[in-house]
């Protein structure tokens, strides 16, 4: 059945009448206009090649380009097929470490870009498991709640940059307290975090909060990117490799034992990046593992979208307006 996500949204359209009243006032004041300049014949010569039909026609095209912007927004969806069947799985928050650290090219091209590789691999074959997504530097931010929708969780890992994150640092204990906030408090299981980073300086918050979740039954995995011997970190922004106060090359090293200590205080597993297949093929194995709760099948239901179908259709009449001139042509007739 046909349904819109935010029925609220329609409402825009009656912001839209405005726009109707203004266009009949135009007119309006055009035909005035032209009766107070003089002869109307002579008018009429001197306006010959301006058409009102079209004018009319390219209103008729903005304002319908406007319409189905706003009915675009509604999103107008349907429920795709359940299978008439229970689903097991877990709930996943992967939290990514977005730091500048992490453009550090000792993993080629750089540890950020092979963790989204991993990401989007997993996402991929995470089946009937939910999965959220935080993104942390100096700050964490929520940048996609749990969902079952794995292709719009690709679209998030694709905007997950350094911009994404003004602050620099890598605040690991911020970001491991919001995957926990974004999971369910009241079961004890079925839920795990996915940290990736390469768990670079000492964040005195994540003790706290590992503990927190591992009282909560929150098992956290870890996978850390980079190399113990450390590699300069190239500033795209300066086309050069970063430097500290001093002027020395700034070399980031992969901190392998804080993300140990994680994992193994949660219950979880420590993992070394050894290429995008390998640690795709490791994670999903741990995964398989956990014990997994039956999703109903009315308990998150899936949609197909078609607000690009409106958008396809804006932009359309967009054009035909921009094509359509004020004045006759032949082509038109």
């Amino acid at each position: 059945m046909l349904s819109f996500e935010h029925i609220e949204y329609l409402l825009g359209l009656l912001a839209l009448l405005p726009l109707v009243i203004v266009f009949i006032l135009v007119l309006r004041w055009k035909r005035k206009t032209k009766k107070v300049l003089g002869d109307p014949e002579l008018i009429n010569a001197i306006t010959g090649n301006y058409s009102s039909q079209y004018f009319n026609y390219k209103f008729v095209l903005f304002f319908l380009a406007l319409a189905a912007c706003v009915i675009a927004a509604a999103n107008l969806r349907t429920p795709k097929a359940s299978g008439g069947s229970n689903r097991a799985g877990i709930d996943i928050m992967v939290a990514l470490d977005v730091s500048n650290s992490m453009l550090a090219q000792d993993v080629k091209p750089n540890r950020l870009e092979r963790a989204k590789q991993v990401l989007n691999k997993l996402i991929e074959k995470l089946g009937n498991n939910r999965v959220g997504l935080v993104v942390f530097a100096g700050q964490a931010y929520l940048q996609m709640p749990l969902t079952s929708d794995l292709s719009a969780a690709k679209m998030y890992v694709a905007n997950a940059t350094p911009a994404a994150v003004p602050t620099q640092g890598t605040e690991i204990g911020a970001a491991l307290r919001i995957c926990n906030a974004s999971l369910d408090t009241k079961e004890k299981k079925y839920k795990t975090v996915i940290l990736m980073s390469d768990g670079e300086g000492h964040d005195e918050e994540a003790e706290e909060v590992i503990k927190q979740l591992a009282d909560e039954g929150v098992v956290v995995h870890t996978i850390g990117f980079g190399s113990p011997e450390g590699s300069p970190i190239f500033d795209p922004a300066t086309n050069d490799y970063k430097k500290d106060r001093e002027g020395n090359t700034v070399i980031s090293k992969l901190n392998q034992q804080e993300l140990q200590m994680i994992a193994q205080q949660t219950g979880g597993s420590y993992h070394l990046f050894n290429g995008t297949d390998a640690s795709v093929t490791q994670l999903l194995a741990t995964l398989d593992q956990m014990e997994k709760k039956q999703i109903g099948v009315g308990s998150e239901r899936v949609y197909s979208n078609y607000f690009q179908v409106f958008l396809l259709v804006a932009v359309l009449f967009l054009l035909l307006e921009v094509f359509i001139p004020e004045r006759k042509m032949k082509i038109f007739g």
